[in-house]
């Protein structure tokens, strides 16, 4: 999968999915303090999947009719310990491949899916 990791996203969480050989960009390295706009245009452009702990992605994602290309992850998830966490996340990710083009919301025993727009 093609995944863009927002500034907020754990760093283990994105080696653990590099390491399960997924293409995953980490917007803290590659554009620190990026605007949530600029984020999920990074993410359209590069046909990527939106891996955010942001809320504030729904309501941008949403009313501009976005993501069309991409998609968005948004997590409300309890954070467990920080030895755990990046092996937890890349668990919830690899359940399924068909995020891209969906708003997803992924809560504790549930994962909620927007149409595709």
């Amino acid at each position: 999968m093609r995944l863009l990791a927002d500034e907020n996203f754990p760093g283990d969480a994105v080696t653990a999915l590099r390491s399960a050989g997924h293409d995953v960009v980490w917007v803290s390295t590659v554009a620190s303090g990026a605007s949530e706009v600029n984020v999920l245009a990074m993410a359209e452009d590069g046909r990527r999947i939106l891996l955010t702990f942001d809320k504030g992605f729904g309501e941008l994602a949403w009313r501009a009719g976005r993501p069309a290309l991409s998609g968005v992850l948004l997590f409300r998830l309890p954070l467990s310990p920080a030895i755990s966490i990046g092996a937890t996340l890349a668990a919830r990710i690899l359940e399924r491949d068909d995020w891209a083009g969906h708003f997803s919301v992924i809560e504790p025993g549930r994962v909620r899916m927007g149409a595709p727009t």
